[in-house]
């Protein structure tokens, strides 16, 4: 491997793992940031009704995105695999095959996009009065999911190869040119919600060329070449049975999520408020700790693929401890500076109070959230991913489902409502992680 890749499989672990994950985690970050922008601009310049318009797309938006990132997942591990094996010919037939199968898997998230997306939106209940302007933002959005594809497959390419460097700065070269544009269309040209919309295709293409012209002219056996793409039947089908669970685990935990929301939204106006203010902590953690989940799984990836079986173990275990640590660390922080946090979004000392009520109870919660995510990437490491889906729905979708039409139905208060999520974290942890030791033993014993 270049310099700019690491070998996996030797080394100090915890060290290898932290400097891994740090490009990733600023990466992931930025993300959130850049979305922070464009709510920012949109709200500040196009007026509450395109903020709203906008504000309504966001679950179909992450669901689907989810998704694409569910199968990227699968690529990275199925390339740290081969790499870790020593396999060239199954690096470069994955590689090859896996860039195609991202952008006919964009094309056809574009088309339930251009086709469905006013269905979808009048099914979650959007307002009338902002139907249309979200229509309009999800047609256009929708039509750069294939650079969103093909972004994901790049960056998962680089990072099952250790390289977690270039990802990072190709997506920071589009997210600044993303927020030029927001502020060029919305405030220059008066472009609204189809501003923005328009702003985050063009810097979704730019970060997918980047990631796709640097692997085109790598010298290393992940490489690109026109002459090799194709679809290799045997690659493909691997891909498939190891993304296509995660990716439609992903989007499934999104329609969960909306039976929650419906919890919320039972209470009054300061409450949902307050909820909504306090759940942008959410994603803050949470991509943060999938930083760690993307190392668990390429170095357990090359590790399986070497036959370390010692260091298979070990990664999962640090890349555990790293998660849950740095969960704990930023929930305990957002409990300690909650006020400050939510002060950001509201000015409202009642909406801050609600908001802190999510906070105090998810704040130490987070951290919990390691033990099923990270086993889940361990056991997709391992090839498995069909039975970890159906855990992680039965755990955490229909779990969550039950628990509010029985115990919030009954005790119907806010403490009851989010309960919900260490409790549905728990059972499935505990199943997620018998299943991973089974696979682990009969794997690698």
């Amino acid at each position: 491997m270049t310099q700019d890749n690491q070998d996996l499989t030797k080394g100090p672990l915890a060290r290898k793992i932290l400097f891994f994950s740090a490009p990733l985690i600023v990466s992931n970050l930025l993300q959130v940031l850049f979305n922070v922008a464009d709510i920012a601009v949109v709200g500040r310049f196009a007026g509450a009704s395109a903020l709203g318009s906008v504000g309504s797309t966001t679950i179909l938006v992450t669901m689907f995105t989810s998704f694409l990132i569910g199968v990227s997942g699968g690529i990275n591990v199925l390339t740290a695999l081969y790499l870790g094996s020593g396999d060239r010919k199954g690096v470069r037939e994955t590689v090859h095959s896996a860039l195609l199968f991202s952008v006919l898997t964009g094309l056809v998230l574009l088309l339930i996009g251009a086709v469905f997306s006013k269905g979808i939106l009048q099914l979650l209940n959007t307002k009338p009065e902002l139907i249309d302007g979200a229509v309009l933002y999800i047609r256009i959005y929708f039509l750069g999911m294939p650079a969103l594809a093909v972004y994901n497959f790049g960056n998962a390419v680089f990072s099952a190869a250790g390289d977690t460097k270039r990802p990072l700065k190709y997506l920071s070269m589009a997210g600044v040119v993303n927020i030029i544009l927001n502020l060029f269309f919305v405030i220059v040209c008066h472009m609204g919600v189809a501003g923005v919309a328009v702003s985050s295709i063009i810097s979704q293409y730019l970060s997918a060329f980047l990631v796709a012209a640097a692997l085109f002219r790598t010298k290393d056996i992940y490489g690109l070449k026109r002459s090799e793409l194709r679809l290799n039947r045997s690659k493909t089908v691997n891909i498939i049975r190891i993304g296509i669970p995660a990716g439609f685990q992903n989007a499934i935990f999104q329609i969960a999520n909306l039976f929650v929301q419906a919890g919320v939204n039972s209470f009054d106006a300061t409450m949902v408020a307050g909820n909504a203010a306090a759940a942008n902590a959410d994603a803050l953690v949470y991509d943060v700790m999938a930083a760690f989940y993307t190392a668990c799984g390429s170095f357990m990836g090359q590790n399986f693929g070497a036959g370390n079986r010692k260091r298979v173990r070990n990664s999962y275990l640090i890349s555990l401890a790293y998660s849950f640590g740095i969960g704990m660390i930023m929930g305990i922080g957002l409990v300690v500076f909650g006020q400050q946090f939510l002060s950001l979004f509201s000015t409202d000392a009642d909406v801050i109070e609600a908001g802190m009520i999510r906070l105090s109870i998810m704040g130490v919660c987070y951290g919990f959230s390691a033990f099923m995510d990270c086993t889940i990437m361990a056991s997709r490491a391992l090839g498995k991913s069909m039975i970890p889906m159906i855990i992680v729905i039965l755990g955490s979708c229909v779990f969550r489902v039950v628990w509010i039409y029985t115990v919030f139905a009954y005790f119907h208060t806010i403490l009851s409502l989010y309960s919900l999520y260490i409790f549905s974290w728990g059972i499935t942890a505990i199943a997620e992680i018998i299943y991973f030791v089974h696979i682990y033993k009969k794997r690698m014993c």
